[in-house]
């Protein structure tokens, strides 16, 4: 029931050991000092009984509250999601920072089971909410403007009331879903147990995933047959996981009355079908301007007369592999920050200076980077793997982006605070341009602004396009299991069917290709979750847009966008801005901004 964010793999991230600085490390005192602190154990205590004096207080009584009486409700609701937000990050954070270490791992699934004990009989409060006539809930959010407040949270939950079944079926369906948890658990183990052979050497797939941008070619090359064996040689058991996810999906769809297999995403995050539609149009019409053009100026750039996949994220030949160490990364990015607005500035200092970042590359921590926003009573925490390269800056600039995004919306409150996942990427994407451009500007030289560029480009491609031909896999592999079990061949060529449309005419495919959907973690854990970067990203580049035609008033607009955390639906959000996401034209506004930077690149050569 409380999870933390899982960790997003930075495919270009590569091992370190450079001097870089002094990196920070978590205090996370300010969540509990021990696992034996007096205070967790207070807390836990708390939880179980508060949980407990709930049910006993409200089940089966609901519809008989007045506006008092269900604020008070909500209110309880609210501090048990907060204590137990608390518990379950602490345990949490402290687990990713060394994944190796048994003790982390117990304390961590121990947490999770009593916070899911203490918790499971509140599943009827959504239940006994959806059965509210709407003009009695109407009637009492009149009555009371607190209540009222809480209205964007009702209606989120309502929004599932169409598709609700009987209380005993919604408790079994909530029993039931740790077989589903069990199937992403064999997924998990899999591939964390994955060996691959490159030049004598044993790696896991974080380590031959790296390979494919090292700046030998001969290496990515070996890294990306190896990828292709190993997965290949397993790909029977991947099939069999993707198999069973999708059919529970498709079994629990049905059940519910579910129009689409992505309607429960599209309930989720809180944006119509027809946006999410006008979004997957507007990128899947740009490929030929997007990403078939670029790949096309690389293919001159590496000197090839094809590229091959494992060229698609290598370096660039002219790129100098400077090393930024943590120091000059915290000055570039409070510098892009500050300059924007100094209250920006302001709140992302204290995640430098009070234990608020974990950088440093170590043994077992968890790959890639993400800010959790803990509860809104404490503050937000950033994991890095930092390893000095400009890339790596813009990962700072982007978790640093979500960060302060988290600290502006706690004033909302726990229920409210958090946005959904189409809206979730907007600070940390603005904050990433804005570091950008600031690089971009002091670029000294013609070959320093096209690397930037291209970097630039490249990073937004992977966000944009192929996060879409991701999502277009995703839609045709829920389909195709509604006539029947798909073979891993099946599954196979569904996946070479979105990839040469999206990269272009520039690549060629190796046999073996046709296998890498089997370690894309999101298919499993998430389904349709992969939209919601190219929305994200293609909502900042169109906000980014009018930032920079000189809006009037745009900081204090943006503060208050990012301070209504998920109160207020994507149109409220940037109607101030003169922005719709329902109108084509928007997408074809963000999508512009990548092809104005292929034009300039074009005119560079």
């Amino acid at each position: 029931m409380f999870q933390l964010p899982f960790p997003l793999h930075d495919a270009n991230a590569s091992a370190g050991g450079k001097d870089l600085g002094d990196l920070p490390e978590w205090d996370l005192s300010d969540l509990y000092t021990a696992e034996d602190a007096p205070e967790l154990k207070r807390d836990l205590d708390w939880l179980e009984e508060a949980c407990a004096s709930f049910a006993t207080d409200y089940e089966g009584n609901l519809a008989g509250l007045d506006a008092k009486g269900l604020l008070d409700c909500v209110l309880r609701n609210e501090k048990i999601n907060q204590v137990a937000g608390r518990i379950m990050s602490y345990a949490g954070l402290r687990y990713y920072q060394q994944t190796t270490d048994s003790g982390r791992a117990k304390f961590m699934s121990d947490m999770q089971e009593k916070i899911t004990d203490y918790t499971t009989p509140l599943v009827f409060f959504t239940l006994e909410l959806n059965k509210l006539p709407d003009a009695h809930l109407a009637d009492l959010l009149d009555q009371d403007p607190d209540l009222a407040r809480y209205k964007p949270v009702f209606d989120r939950i309502r929004a599932m009331k169409p598709y609700q079944l009987s209380d005993e079926m919604e408790k079994f369906l909530h029993d039931l879903g740790v077989v589903g948890d069990a199937w992403e658990r064999m997924f998990d183990e899999t591939i964390a147990g994955l060996e691959f052979e490159v030049d004598g050497e044993t790696l896991t797939i974080e380590g031959t995933l790296n390979l494919l941008t090292d700046p030998d070619r001969a290496k990515r090359e070996a890294g990306a047959r190896e990828l292709a064996e190993v997965l290949g040689n397993n790909i029977r058991t991947f099939a069999r996981v993707h198999n069973t996810q999708v059919k529970e999906k498709e079994v629990l769809d049905r059940w519910r009355g579910m129009e689409t297999p992505q309607t429960g995403r599209h309930l989720s995050n809180h944006v119509e079908p027809e946006v999410v539609e006008a979004l997957r149009n507007a990128v899947v019409e740009a490929y030929p301007k997007l990403s078939h053009r670029y790949y096309e100026l690389k293919r001159k750039w590496l000197g090839l007369d094809v590229m091959q996949v494992w060229d698609r994220n290598a370096p660039l030949p002219m790129e100098d592999p400077k090393i930024v160490d943590w120091a000059q990364a915290e000055d570039i990015v409070m510098e892009a920050y500050s300059a924007f607005d100094p209250r920006m500035g302001d709140i992302a200092k204290p995640f430098f200076t009070k234990g608020w970042i974990d950088a440093g590359v170590k043994p077992g921590k968890a790959p890639g980077a993400f800010a959790h926003p803990t509860v809104t009573n404490v503050h937000p925490y950033v994991m890095l793997n930092y390893l000095g390269k400009p890339r790596d800056v813009m990962t700072l600039a982007h978790e640093l982006g979500h960060g302060v995004h988290q600290v502006l919306a706690a004033d909302q409150g726990e229920m409210l605070s958090s946005t959904p996942l189409t809206l979730a990427e907007t600070a940390s994407v603005f904050g990433e341009m804005l570091t950008f451009r600031k690089m971009l500007d002091k670029a000294k030289t013609q070959a320093e602004r096209k690397v930037l560029l291209a970097g630039k480009v490249e990073d937004m491609i992977n966000t944009v396009v192929r996060q879409i031909a991701f999502y277009d896999f995703e839609c045709k592999l829920h389909e195709a299991r509604r006539s029947g079990e798909l073979t891993p061949d099946d599954i196979n060529a569904l996946w070479m069917s979105v990839q040469a449309e999206s990269l272009g005419p520039a690549f060629e495919y190796m046999e073996g290709y046709e296998t890498f959907w089997a370690y894309i973690p999101h298919f499993v854990h998430s389904p349709f979750y992969v939209y919601a970067y190219a929305f994200g990203d293609g909502l900042v580049n169109a906000l980014y847009a009018v930032y920079a035609e000189g809006e009037e008033g745009f900081e204090d607009k943006y503060f208050d966008m990012l301070k209504a955390g998920g109160s207020k639906h994507h149109k409220e959000l940037l109607a101030p801005f003169g922005l719709d996401a329902s109108d084509p034209a928007f997408w074809d506004k963000g999508l512009s901004m990548i092809s104005d930077m292929i034009d300039e690149l074009e005119a560079m050569e």
